[in-house]
């Protein structure tokens, strides 16, 4: 299957610029750009479809740039919610270097920084050389700014357009750039970045554009938020263990379209978990395999491996046999539920909010149904306290055979 083929077959292409990029694709010995802005100190796995979708041009022989973008994340990229908050020099300074080290040990990708051709043109260099070349009629026109204008939007995030824009242009005059890769909602960014290449230097030029489906969970919101939050790729942000329970339960409708996008799986074996998940969806075989290839690329197999171990314990209720480290990473996902200290293990349930009523609490513990820290509690007159608590002041309480709870005394 040659590149632009294999590209479609894992839906990693929403749109291009030119029919003639599938030829340059197939061919190989293009450099192409891909940016992002450093509004957090790690990327999330929001980022990794598009950053896999570089490397794969990578791997078949194009040349990657990865932009952070230190001048453009002054600005802050219009979205359709409102205005960005600014962020210091010192924060965007801490978030930059915290990217770079991130993308140059996961993907080893030519870094640069748009700060380092911008922060030295003058106000009116930049309307004069640049501006000049953008219509507004063009502008408000682009996606990004035209789901803006009911609400508002301040020339600052207006300009953020031409700031992009300049990006393409200067790569393509610095180091023969003649693509860019992005999401399907930066088609306007990339499409006045080639506009501006062409003013400046022909309309003939070859450069081109394209842009990637966001990846989307079956109701269509965007993929990437836990109960707890973000999952990002920075593992002290997000564990392996995290991360591995948040593809292991990813929904049956979408999981082989993950497999296509956050894995190198062939499709011969991307087809057969396919068949799997029609036939055998009790198995979770096409999950495991989607858990076991991201973590494994981001934190290693023996992260991959502690993951399981976690995730074992956790189904055969043998927390004890976990690491104090790998208890930590077990209880971190758990919502924390406070209550007073030295309860007995009846009153810890209600107060908790686990057990509806004492008799319910009751009836539980005399079936053996509890266990608290890995051990089966019958004992009615029980105390939990938090001086036996199996992390810190965290107790893990677990009703029936995969319901957990985890409860802090004060």
């Amino acid at each position: 299957m040659k590149l632009f083929d294999e590209l479609k077959w894992r839906g990693l292409i929403n749109d291009v610029t030119s029919p003639d990029l599938e030829e340059k694709l197939n061919a190989g010995g293009l450099t192409f750009y891909i940016g992002t802005d450093p509004t957090g100190d790690s990327l999330h796995i929001g980022h990794y479809s598009s950053l896999l979708c570089a490397k794969r041009l990578k791997e078949h022989g194009h040349h990657p740039i990865m932009l952070v973008g230190g001048a453009t994340g002054f600005i802050g990229d219009p979205k359709a919610s409102g205005e960005r908050s600014m962020l210091t020099p010192e924060l965007l300074k801490h978030n930059y270097d915290c990217l770079s080290k991130q993308i140059e040990e996961l993907f080893g990708f030519e870094m640069v920084n748009n700060l380092d051709w911008t922060k030295d043109i003058t106000i009116i260099d930049f309307l004069r050389d640049y501006g000049k070349f953008f219509n507004v009629n063009y502008m408000i026109n682009k996606e990004t700014v035209k789901r803006r204008l009911d609400t508002g939007i301040s020339y600052t995030e207006f300009s953020y357009m031409l700031l992009q824009a300049l990006d393409f242009l200067h790569l393509y005059e610095t180091k023969n750039c003649t693509l860019q890769l992005g999401g399907q909602d930066q088609w306007g960014n990339i499409t006045s970045g080639l506009e501006l290449i062409r003013k400046k230097h022909g309309a003939d030029v070859a450069c081109y554009g394209l842009t990637m489906p966001l990846i989307t969970k079956a109701d269509g919101t965007k993929f990437g938020k836990s109960e707890t939050g973000t999952v990002w790729l920075d593992k002290n942000k997000t564990s392996a263990y995290e991360m591995y329970q948040f593809l292991v339960n990813a929904e049956d409708a979408k999981v082989i379209d993950y497999l296509k996008k956050l894995t190198f799986l062939s499709k011969e074996d991307i087809d057969v978990l396919e068949e799997k998940v029609k036939t055998e969806p009790f198995k979770r075989e096409a999950q495991k395999a989607l858990a076991k290839e991201v973590v494994c690329f981001l934190h290693g197999e023996q992260e991959y491996e502690k993951a399981c171990k976690i995730t074992n314990a956790l189904f055969k209720g043998n927390i004890k046999d976990l690491a104090e480290d790998e208890i930590k990473d077990a209880l971190k996902g758990f919502e924390k539920r406070e209550i007073a200290d030295q309860l007995s293990l009846v009153d810890a349930l209600v107060a908790a909010n686990i057990a509806s009523s004492k008799r319910e609490a009751r009836e539980w513990i005399q079936q053996g149904s509890i266990q608290v820290n890995g051990e089966k509690i019958q004992d009615l007159e029980y105390i939990v306290s938090k001086e036996a608590a199996i992390c810190e002041q965290d107790t893990l309480i677990k009703k029936g055979k995969r319901n957990y709870f985890v409860i802090r005394q004060q």
